[in-house]
């Protein structure tokens, strides 16, 4: 029988750490995700399954799936079950992109890459990423259009090892969003992401970029976005020009 509570060793003047047994069967269906057991888009077993597999109750289950679904990593499907969410669902475009256009009108979007080359993680990108410095690294830039409008420029910075065949050409083919290409052909799915915004003034690369002028106000979007297991994968360094669009965070 699965144990209801787990603690880890303290030292004499520290509290022990309880988990709830739901929490322990989320950590389990996490490590069965990050060793790719269910793959993005794929159906996880049912509940009554996972409570035969893991020795607790059906409800056990659903309450760590139901968590799971409000963190966006399953996804229910009223009479088909859950699946493992995707980055290749239409819904989750803009779960990470948080900028709509300032009319409410609805946008299609192109992402054109400039550039992709290799190179070496410096003292920054190391510490964001987990790396050494000097570990190899990959370096995009792309921009980003709303009804052929130029609005993002992105510098997005990747662990090389985990990204190696990664390049111009593999990312000019894609017809896909490029967080469901890392998922779909490199097996990295992002799951949450941290953000960091503060207003910048246009250089002249960006203002050219985005067709505005040197000086303009931008608004500078840096990004982390982890994995499974909390661990970074890609950190990402965007200017937007909010000229008739606004970041949008929901906090409902």
């Amino acid at each position: 029988m699965f144990q209801s509570v787990s603690m880890t060793r303290q030292t004499s003047m520290e509290s022990p750490t309880f988990s709830p047994l739901y929490r322990q069967i989320k950590g389990l269906i996490l490590q069965s995700l990050d060793n790719g057991e269910w793959r993005p888009g794929e159906a996880i077993p049912s509940e009554t399954e996972l409570a035969s597999r893991f020795s607790v109750s059906q409800g056990t289950v659903r309450k760590a799936i139901d968590e799971m679904a409000s963190e966006n990593l399953l996804v229910r499907r009223q009479g088909k079950g859950t699946y493992v969410a995707s980055h290749s669902d239409p819904r989750a475009f803009f779960r990470f992109l948080r900028l709509v256009p300032l009319s409410g009108a609805i946008e299609n979007t192109r992402s054109t890459p400039l550039e992709c080359w290799r190179a070496k993680a410096g003292v920054e990108a190391a510490r964001v990423l987990g790396l050494k410095a000097g570990d190899p690294i990959i370096v995009v830039r792309r921009l980003l259009e709303f009804s052929e409008k130029p609005v993002v420029v992105d510098e997005i910075y990747l662990p090389g090892e985990i990204f190696s065949g990664l390049s111009l050409e593999v990312l000019r083919e894609s017809e896909s969003s490029l967080y469901s290409l890392f998922e779909n052909k490199f097996g990295v799915r992002m799951i949450r992401a941290e953000e960091r915004l503060r207003a910048v003034a246009a250089d002249r690369i960006s203002a050219d970029l985005l067709g505005v002028s040197e000086g303009s106000p931008l608004l500078s979007v840096e990004r982390t976005s982890f994995t499974y297991g909390d661990r970074p994968v890609e950190w990402r360094r965007g200017l937007y020009s909010t000229a008739a669009h606004c970041y949008l965070n929901d906090l409902g």
